[in-house]
């Protein structure tokens, strides 16, 4: 009952801050300006959007296949392709306090009982960074082909350092805390960097969409920042926090807020029928 009443408050904070944070962007922005931006959207971009974005989950549901081959939990490329689109169906469209992960760990391990469930949450957390630091090196790469260098020292110095400091740092980690997964280490890093550029061409095809390649680094550097916030688990799928992101980041560089929303609105939008395709998938 008690892991029950935390699961109900964790999903009613989720979507609190969803609204409250989408509250922020449209009281900033006109919705009407926002729509207009996507009705406009050229749809042969689009389209190859879609294709890359989908690319990307494609190498992700390989890349978390080799964890689980690695730990004795055999699946063939294809269930696990279901099975991930499956978790991103739960993540995006239940936010219960379950979640995609939550769910194929559970499933795995009814299946799969040989494996201990510790082991299949250690993987699946493993599999998550790995995704997540491709994607804090790309954003620090970019940040200094962007209009945000050059303008708060100390940031450009905290970066610098960190986008240095950043993979060797994830190999001590790894090998200190999740050793016995150092024999794919290599490997799904290589994967990990692959699923976030072919993100960064989706989203390149977002911003051609919208017409905005004049400063598409920029736009591109915010999209990567935004991605990491909406990694943390604080609302519904990322909705509202990634066009937070937009908002202020292109505010602080004085920069038409407008594009950069229906940027983030078609990306959830792209993000949203990929994941709804999840609920006809059986696994």
């Amino acid at each position: 009952m008690e892991i029950k009443s935390k699961s109900i408050i964790k999903t009613f904070f989720k979507i609190g801050l969803t609204l409250i944070a989408l509250y922020v962007v449209f009281s900033k922005v006109h919705l009407s300006h926002v729509f207009q931006a996507i009705s406009q959207a050229n749809l042969f971009y689009l389209f190859f959007a879609f294709i890359f974005f989908n690319l990307s989950k494609i190498i992700s549901s390989i890349r978390l296949n080799i964890y689980f081959k690695f730990i004795d939990v055999h699946l063939d490329n294809l269930y696990a392709l279901k099975l991930y689109y499956v978790g991103m169906f739960y993540n995006l469209f239940l936010p219960s306090g379950i979640g995609g992960d939550g769910y194929k760990i559970y499933l795995l391990h009814k299946i799969h009982n040989h494996v201990k469930l510790k082991t299949l949450v250690s993987v699946t957390f493993q599999d998550r960074i790995s995704g997540l630091i491709p994607l804090l090196f790309f954003a620090g790469i970019l940040f200094f082909f962007s209009d945000f260098y050059n303008r708060i020292f100390w940031l450009d110095v905290l970066i610098v350092l960190a986008t240095i400091f950043l993979l060797p740092l994830f190999y001590l980690y790894s090998f200190l805390f999740f050793k016995k997964y150092m024999p794919v280490f290599y490997k799904t890093l290589s994967l990990g960097f692959l699923v976030q550029f072919l993100q960064i061409v989706s989203v390149f095809f977002i911003i051609c969409a919208v017409n905005q390649t004049e400063y598409y680094i920029t736009l591109l550097t915010i999209f990567l920042i935004s991605s990491v916030v909406a990694v943390l688990p604080i609302s519904v799928g990322g909705v509202g926090i990634r066009e937070v992101t937009f908002l202020y980041g292109l505010n602080f560089l004085n920069l038409n807020e407008t594009s950069g929303i229906a940027i983030a609105v078609i990306f959830f939008l792209i993000t949203a029928l990929s994941s709804f395709s999840g609920i006809f998938m059986k696994v």
